[in-house]
């Protein structure tokens, strides 16, 4: 072979290189390609499973339940009355309270005269209340928050002589002029999260009567606003 074959051998061989290369370089492409798009994939993968999944109907809601103590200042009969309970249930999905609700009057109402069973006697007013209590709370989570609650169910009123009143005729736990009705009482709370098992929740609320028919007592003298203050305890 002359000059010329060893030069067509080294164009053949160097084409050849430059084939290899360019082969190299197209794997190399494929290669970077394909780590990308599963690296990709990956982060993709990581940030889906890293979000909720929302769907229509949601699964694994949590739930809880909490007991409280509350107080209430109202009138009845156009007379001061301090009303005093507790209530509790379940608290569903940090929304919803079903529970129970019962108060009962703690001060002296003295039965005017005109009205009483025995005006022999020192009589006093008797009122309790329980039943079913509901809450709904906004933004449970929050540090302040605003709750709406709704108590209904029975009422009931009573003459009876108190115990510690001077009555030379006290004779035990006699009950005077029993009576019985449905009530419902609607309120809002602002409610402080104090700590993860605590509340405190002041609030005001309507209480209305239906169907007394006490001495004296009628729905509208029983129906009335009461200024709440009530503390909460449980699992949130």
């Amino acid at each position: 072979m002359g000059l010329t074959d060893e030069s067509f051998f080294s164009g053949a061989i160097g084409v050849n290189n430059r084939w290899v290369v360019l082969e190299q370089m197209k794997q190399n492409n494929v290669m970077r390609t394909l780590v990308n798009s599963i690296a990709l994939l990956m982060i993709t993968g990581h940030l889906a499973f890293g979000q909720e999944i929302q769907t229509v109907f949601k699964k694994g809601n949590s739930s809880g339940g909490y007991g409280a103590i509350t107080n209430k200042s109202t009138t009845i009969n156009g007379e001061y009355a301090n009303l005093s309970g507790i209530y509790g249930g379940w608290y569903v999905n940090h929304h919803f309270l079903l529970g129970f609700e019962a108060v009962g009057l703690t001060n002296n109402i003295e039965v005017p005269l005109e009205f009483s069973a025995d005006p022999s006697r020192n009589l006093s007013y008797g009122y309790g209340q329980f039943g079913l209590m509901t809450e709904y709370v906004l933004s449970s989570n929050r540090r302040v928050h605003v709750a709406f609650d709704l108590f209904s169910g029975a009422g009931f009123t009573m003459q009876y002589p108190r115990y510690w009143q001077n009555d030379n005729n006290y004779q035990g736990d006699q009950v005077y002029d029993e009576n019985w009705f449905f009530v419902a009482e609607p309120g809002v709370q602002l409610e402080v999260n104090l700590f993860k098992w605590m509340r405190f929740s002041p609030g005001i609320s309507y209480r209305a009567t239906f169907g007394s028919n006490a001495t004296g007592l009628t729905d509208n003298s029983l129906s009335n606003i009461s200024y709440n203050a009530t503390l909460k305890f449980g699992k949130f």
